[in-house]
């Protein structure tokens, strides 16, 4: 079978299509013919390591330890292990494998079932597979650590990448009043994913007009943690999910001191990818609550392209992967 391998660190051009062993399925994994795969800010660090702690966080120090790259699959079950009990073969489904040694670049995949849900039938198969990682983040972002409610007023900056775009959707399916931080192309795209209010951060700094939030989401955060928490309500919360290296650790690092002080919460998102949440997201789909936003298609062959493409920084939605040849 046809696969894309990473077997050192740098830019797209270290990605190699090679021909490689069709894997067989254990008694606990799933055998999956991939129809699609997105590219996730997860997979560019892995791929240049240009966030270092990536290497010291189980990546491999001096090369990639895992070199299949690829999270998010949508795809059909061609066959399960013995102790597989949530899925048969023909069974149309799609998931986030970055616990499961990821390898979503492929024509074929194995996987454990608890990565995994059906995929709605409202759903094409590039659809599903822009949804797991960056969906599930905005999720846990706002659900879980933001613990949005209906009726607050929620920021999201950076409403116009993958996790953002997800997020508009989200925050306004919990019945909040959002407001879309983005650039001056991206307001109407905003608009349509149903939020109330929009700025362009080309002409205007959110963190200086003098409105008050109760949830900022930062699917980008350029802003200093002093700036984020001067826009927050007496008793709001700041997340940050991505953007700037400066900005999130000091998140991490600062975040639980600051919050310490004047009752705002400042928080950096660590998420970890669960069979619930995906499910969760996956009844919102059906619903029509959430729809995947795709900016470009590349085929499996052109996931060089694709990142180079993705490393620009300027991606409206997701970049999709097919098995098939797909105008861009």
């Amino acid at each position: 079978m046809k696969a894309i391998v990473s077997p050192k660190y740098g830019s797209p051009d270290a990605l190699r299509f090679l021909e490689v062993a069709k894997p067989v399925p254990r008694d606990d994994e799933v055998l999956i013919k991939v129809h699609a795969a997105s590219v996730n800010a997860f997979d560019w660090h892995a791929l240049t390591a240009d966030v270092f702690l990536v290497r010291l966080m189980g990546g491999g120090l001096l090369k990639p330890k895992n070199p299949r790259p690829g999270e998010d699959v949508a795809g059909t079950v061609e066959a399960v292990g013995r102790n597989v009990q949530q899925f048969k073969p023909g069974d149309d489904v799609f998931g986030d494998l970055c616990e499961c040694g990821c390898g979503g670049f492929a024509e074929y995949v194995c996987t454990r079932e608890n990565a995994l849900v059906l995929k709605p039938a409202n759903m094409t198969f590039e659809q599903a597979a822009a949804v797991p990682m960056a969906a599930v983040t905005a999720l846990h972002g706002l659900r879980d650590v933001g613990q949005i409610q209906p009726r607050q007023k929620v920021l999201i900056n950076g409403a116009s990448g993958g996790v953002g775009t997800f997020a508009v959707q989200i925050a306004k399916s919990f019945g909040a009043e959002v407001t879309a931080v983005c650039s001056t192309k991206n307001l109407e795209q905003a608009r349509e994913l149903g939020a109330d209010h929009v700025i362009d951060y080309t002409q205007e700094d959110f963190t200086r007009s003098g409105q008050r939030y109760d949830l900022i989401f930062a699917a980008n955060g350029y802003h200093p943690l002093s700036a984020y928490k001067r826009a927050l309500s007496p008793k709001g919360t700041y997340v940050v999910a991505g953007g700037a290296l400066a900005q999130i650790m000091q998140a991490m690092l600062l975040g639980r001191w600051m919050s310490q002080t004047g009752g705002k919460k400042m928080a950096a998102l660590t998420s970890r990818p669960k069979q619930k949440d995906l499910d969760y997201i996956r009844g919102l789909l059906e619903d029509g609550k959430v729809t995947p936003v795709i900016d470009r298609r590349y085929p499996l062959s052109d996931v060089v392209e694709a990142f180079r493409y993705f490393g620009q920084g300027h991606a409206r939605g997701k970049v999709v992967i097919t098995m098939e040849p797909a105008n861009r």
